[in-house]
């Protein structure tokens, strides 16, 4: 065989970092040692993978194509090393998230998947729809879960589980004693929103066609927990995951809102992989974990808002 997977290893730091004295030092190298291995794995094959502006290294079109080809074999080779060792069949894993997912679904799946002999380690980044995508193209993560819609050449995009979003407010707003509200009442209230291009908005959005001109969005936050805040500080009336409400409901902090039928707040979260990402043990168990999750309950009198899913 004329390259080495040190060669490889180098060659992904490489077009990670775009600096051979960053990429590495990430691989606890010298640089003039990355440096001849990335020389030497592109003179065997007189190839060329990056171009060289200054310091910087640029993937070019051949290293774009060798990318991914690399990094699964490199994921497989890490795999069968693992096995040598006699180590679990499950390993490390960089998972990305978005909010509403990150916050009240991952941590608990996190822990299922850590709790083995080996204790194998999960990195979690939590962000919006747009960088967990990116991050997973750019193989930079293992695995992204999503709640906003996605089309990409380059990833596979998998159905989850259903979610939907329900409208709230605080127990001492005037909404809170109304068994159902109207148009009316949607287009005189204060709203308390996520910002827009959020998984959440997109879904709140398509849910109040016709209504959005004439809402009235007192703020746009970028946190869950930040809304509901300003909610029972009766702000405003909003509009999240019912897996973020879930415990405020039981509370009684927070109040369910029931609203016309056609308002439809349904959405489906995703798994997203790259279409060249090796599936590994690690991530077939994290989609089993997922799968097991079950939905949180909400309180028996508040019950109806969710029966025409049922129907």
């Amino acid at each position: 065989m004329k390259f080495s997977f040190r060669q490889l290893e180098v060659f992904l730091a490489a077009a990670h970092f775009q600096n051979i004295t960053r990429a590495a030092n990430s691989l606890a190298m010298s640089q003039s040692a990355a440096s001849s291995a990335l020389k030497e794995l592109e003179n065997q094959f007189n190839i060329q993978l990056f171009d060289r502006v200054g310091k910087r290294l640029q993937l070019n079109e051949l290293g774009r194509l060798y990318r991914p080809k690399v990094e699964a074999l490199l994921a497989q080779a890490g795999e069968l090393e693992q096995a040598f060792s006699k180590h679990t069949e499950v390993g490390a894993l960089k998972v990305g998230a978005t909010l509403t997912i990150g916050n009240y679904l991952a941590v608990g799946v996190m822990a299922q998947y850590m709790n083995t002999p080996t204790h194998p380690k999960v990195s979690l980044e939590v962000a919006n729809t747009r960088t967990i995508a990116k991050r997973v193209s750019d193989f930079e993560l293992d695995i992204g879960l999503i709640e906003g819609e996605l089309q990409s050449s380059e990833l596979d995009v998998i159905p989850w589980r259903g979610d939907e979003l329900v409208v709230f407010c605080s127990p001492d707003h005037p909404f809170a004693k109304k068994e159902i509200l109207s148009d009316a009442d949607l287009r005189s209230a204060t709203w308390v929103m996520r910002e827009p291009g959020s998984g959440t908005r997109q879904t709140f959005e398509r849910g109040m066609h016709g209504l959005l001109p004439e809402l009235d969005i007192l703020l746009e936050l970028e946190h869950t927990e930040a809304i509901k805040r300003a909610v029972e500080a009766n702000l405003g009336i909003g509009c999240l995951s019912r897996v973020c409400l879930a415990d405020a409901f039981r509370r009684g902090s927070l109040v369910p809102l029931r609203v016309p039928e056609e308002r439809q707040f349904d959405r489906t979260f995703y798994f997203i992989l790259h279409k060249q990402k090796y599936r590994s043990a690690g991530i077939d168990r994290w989609i089993d974990l997922c799968e097991q999750l079950q939905d949180p309950p909400l309180p028996e009198e508040h019950g109806l808002l969710y029966d025409r899913k049922a129907t």
